[in-house]
């Protein structure tokens, strides 16, 4: 099987990555370069800095981390109990001798791998926030699991063990998480036999702007995600690409370009990233319902500026309405511009990094210029404000991919129908018939938390697709695609299927912790028009765990005995809607009819 990170427009990530080595990998020295740096925290958020790297996770009492090891972030841990304990910083493998190229001994091993360049492939040995990307995490998971990961050369460590299973879900949270050097990656702490620095907002290095000839990028305004809080913002800015497209890559006299690729970086905190874009003829910039349109970069964060004035805000390109609480941006600004009647823009994830490219012929389109809107969902875990970061990399496509367009499948059919009782699972699934002659050549997911098992399959039982990790899902592409040419729609129909969990543990007890609670819907799903409200159902407190309840403020049937006062009505079934407490069914893949 071919794993990737390609997928639909919306949610993209790829494939393959590169590096040969004789004891875990191999490339040309060399880091890697960043440009524009991450923004700055408008007024009212101090950022956070990734970690101080000196903390030693001791809460004040003192006795935290004693009789064990402390580290100075997720980096550190990595470091010590992956290469060094697994030998491959020693001296006869990428050590002094630097086996293949590549040294990991600790006072350059960050340099050598994170966006560092390999000898045999063109991706990185490390690409920040995808390890399906990171030639290094493929070259272990190949020894760790040698049956879903082939093709990658000989599997590593060569000649010792393979690493644990635990030590390589380490690698690739802290992938995930950005590949920082300071700071503490979200949940590597479980993974961790020692002491990490309490959790900090993390930036991750900026997505370089590819060359002028083969791309453009397109830069987020930044916003500030509060401590301790879950936000899915709209925000509208603009852009005008004219003059920076090769003539060959332009159509429609010039108005829109094809593009065949697209990349998206974003900070980790994010849950999605969703992009789309309407054309100013359709849309008018200057309606009063976009609201004010302020700097949100640059020295001159909330002075008013002219969206269409690309020197404003100091041509930071930060020129953006203001950031507005709303799910999928519906009702968002004037008609016409509704998530679901504007243009998908490439880019978008539901990852920190994501990667897309469309087969040889196939191409999407975007125009010269526009409207850019932003729909960003992220959460922070942490004390410290955080402005969220992300950039779209663009990729005009040459004459190779000029004949085909792509299109997607994206079915919000039964978006919002998860709906598990408290302390039980249910599965929901919805069918997709694929147009004849259908060359399908990607599936994935979407859910939230209680999501834990997405499939898809094909009316004959077999199985195109299986997930099981919610914010990370597998993007599986198909190379050669998949034909669908059958005139019988039954053959063209893919089952997808979701299996939810709303707090019911293996053995069949109720887990208060994991069901679905009313006290811990964010506050943004009680706003007039957003879905996520639930009513609780059940009970919560001690002795009387899944007893029957009847909406908020019932606490009184909880009671562990008549007038005892230590009732707790709070448990909800399943809800769909924005936040990660609701839940979502979206099955996603990308198919094009040649």
């Amino acid at each position: 099987m071919r794993l990737s990170n390609v997928s639909w427009a919306l949610f993209a990530l790829v494939l393959m990555v590169g590096l040969v080595s004789a004891c875990g990998s191999s490339s040309s020295d060399g880091s890697g370069t960043t440009a524009n740096p991450p923004a700055e925290v408008p007024p009212g958020g101090d950022g956070g800095d990734g970690g101080d790297g000196g903390d030693d996770g001791d809460d004040g009492d003192g006795d935290v981390c004693e009789g064990a090891q402390s580290y100075a972030s997720t980096w550190e841990a990595v470091q010590e109990i992956i290469f060094e304990r697994n030998g491959c910083a020693q001296d006869v493998c990428h050590g002094s001798s630097a086996a293949g190229g590549l040294d990991l001994r600790p006072d350059v091993a960050y340099a050598n791998l994170v966006e560092a360049p390999s000898t045999s492939y063109r991706f990185p040995r490390i690409t920040p926030g995808d390890n399906d990307r990171s030639y290094l995490w493929l070259k272990l998971a190949s020894k760790v699991f040698p049956d879903e990961y082939q093709g990658f050369g000989t599997p590593m460590p060569s000649g010792l063990p393979a690493i644990s299973e635990d030590e390589l879900e380490l690698l690739r949270r802290w992938i995930y998480g950005g590949a920082p050097e300071t700071g503490t990656s979200l949940e590597t702490e479980e993974l961790v036999d020692g002491c990490l620095p309490e959790i900090e907002p993390l930036t991750i290095a900026p997505l370089p702007a590819p060359d002028p000839s083969e791309g453009i990028q397109l830069v987020m305004p930044p916003w500030v995600l509060e401590a301790s809080s879950e936000h899915e913002v709209c925000f509208a800015s603009y852009y005008d690409l004219t003059g920076k497209v090769p003539a060959a890559n332009l159509v429609g006299r010039g108005t829109r370009f094809r593009y065949w690729s697209s990349e998206m970086r974003q900070d980790p905190q994010s849950h999605h990233l969703l992009v789309s874009r309407a054309d100013t003829d359709a849309v008018d910039i200057s309606d009063p319902d976009f609201g004010p349109w302020t700097c949100k970069s640059g020295d001159q964060i909330g002075a008013a500026c002219d969206p269409l004035d690309l020197a404003a805000c100091n041509g930071t390109g930060g020129c953006a309405t203001e950031f507005v609480d709303g799910f999928a941006c519906f009702n968002f600004g004037p008609p016409g511009l509704g998530f679901l009647s504007t243009e998908g823009l490439p880019g978008g994830a539901q990852a920190a990094q994501s990667f897309t490219e469309f087969p040889a012929g196939v191409f999407s389109t975007m125009p010269m210029k526009g409207i850019v809107v932003w729909n960003s969902h992220a959460f922070n875990l942490t004390t410290k404000d955080h402005a969220m970061n992300a950039r779209v990399n663009v990729y005009f496509a040459g004459p190779e991919n000029a004949d085909i367009q792509t299109s997607g499948i994206f079915d919000i059919s039964n978006i919002f129908g998860p709906d598990a009782a408290p302390f039980e699972e249910n599965t929901l699934c919805s069918d997709y018939t694929l147009p004849e002659n259908a060359h399908l050549y990607s599936l994935s997911s979407h859910t939230h938390q209680r999501g834990k098992h997405f499939t898809a399959d094909l009316a004959d039982g077999t199985r195109l697709y299986e997930s099981f990790v919610y914010n990370d899902p597998l993007n599986l592409t198909f190379d050669p695609p998949m034909v669908f040419d059958s005139p019988n729609p039954a053959d063209r129909t893919i089952t997808f299927c979701a299996l939810y969990n709303n707090g019911r543990n293996p053995d069949g007890s109720p887990n208060v912790e994991e069901v679905t609670r009313y006290s811990r819907l964010p506050q943004s799903v009680f706003q007039p028009g957003v879905p996520g409200r639930c009513s609780p159902v059940a009970c919560v407190n001690d002795g009387m765990v899944g007893e029957r309840c009847n909406g908020v403020g019932d606490d009184a049937a909880c009671d562990s005995s008549p007038g005892a006062g230590d009732g707790w009505c709070d448990a909800c079934r399943i809800t769909g809607g924005e936040s990660t407490e609701n839940e979502m069914f979206l099955p996603l893949g990308r198919f094009y009819v040649p």
